[in-house]
């Protein structure tokens, strides 16, 4: 599938055409995200890394909306937050957030953080995420939590975030969202699109009393996601892609 830009002007700001398929990859994640009604108007934020020793990432500008995100509009920062290339400003708390996580994780190739309301109630509740369905107890195992510190513009935050993710690719934030990890976007947004699916399930499911799985089963299925759920993402993507091309035809741009 050609996942190059269509116009050979804005290729050619380019050097390294790697940099123009993450480009485009994660302008199609950031227009799923708002296709499926999880954007928070021009809050919350996706990034990917750029490939190279640089460890330079990209991020969203800060105040445009999900779905008017194209490949060409995504700002490049650097480790510090300073941008090497892209107009606009980024979201200082997306900085923070996908800085820790991208300085820490060489493989983390993107990190995908979402104020999506089901994410959010199931982050105010008790126990959080509850194996309640099949979702819930394939993401549980990849599944870590962080405690709300308030905005994060505190960059002292990122070690206690960076400590308390792991090596998991999924993270709970507690009061505030969630958050995911994937070596590829597509690998992120599968990531993410089951852990909010997960959460969905359960706000549905009101306040119980609930059916619970035994204890049997909840380890069968933890271990048959042993793999994690970014060979789901990889096989859902390219349908994905199909989907925007349909209804979302830009995000090459």
């Amino acid at each position: 599938m050609d996942m190059k830009a269509t116009d050979p002007a804005l290729k050619m700001r380019f050097e390294d055409m790697t940099e123009w398929d993450v480009r485009v990859q994660l302008a199609a994640a950031y227009r799923l995200v708002a296709h499926y009604g999880w954007d928070d108007l021009v809050f919350t934020h996706l990034s990917a890394r750029v490939p190279g020793p640089e460890h330079h990432f990209l991020l969203n500008p800060y105040g445009m909306m999900f779905h008017e995100i194209t490949a060409s509009s995504l700002v490049k920062v650097d480790k510090d937050g300073n941008p090497v290339d892209g107009n606009g400003k980024i979201n200082p708390a997306g900085f923070t957030i996908h800085s820790a996580v991208h300085m820490a994780r060489e493989k983390a190739g993107a990190v995908m953080h979402l104020h999506e309301p089901n994410g959010v109630a199931v982050s105010a509740q008790k126990d959080g995420l509850l194996p309640l369905s099949q979702t819930a107890m394939l993401c549980l195992p990849h599944l870590s939590s962080h405690e709300y510190e308030g905005v994060a513009l505190n960059l002292d935050e990122r070690e206690r975030l960076i400590r308390d993710l792991g090596d998991k690719d999924m993270m709970l934030l507690w009061n505030h969202g969630v958050l995911t990890v994937g070596e590829t976007v597509a690998q992120c947004f599968g990531n993410l699109y089951f852990l909010s699916k997960a959460c969905e399930i359960q706000v549905r499911a009101g306040h119980g009393p609930y059916h619970l799985p035994s204890k049997a089963a909840i380890e069968t299925t933890a271990t048959q996601s042993k793999d994690g759920l970014g060979r789901a993402g990889n096989l859902a993507w390219p349908a994905l892609i199909r989907l925007l091309d349909e209804r979302h035809p830009g995000f090459r741009d």
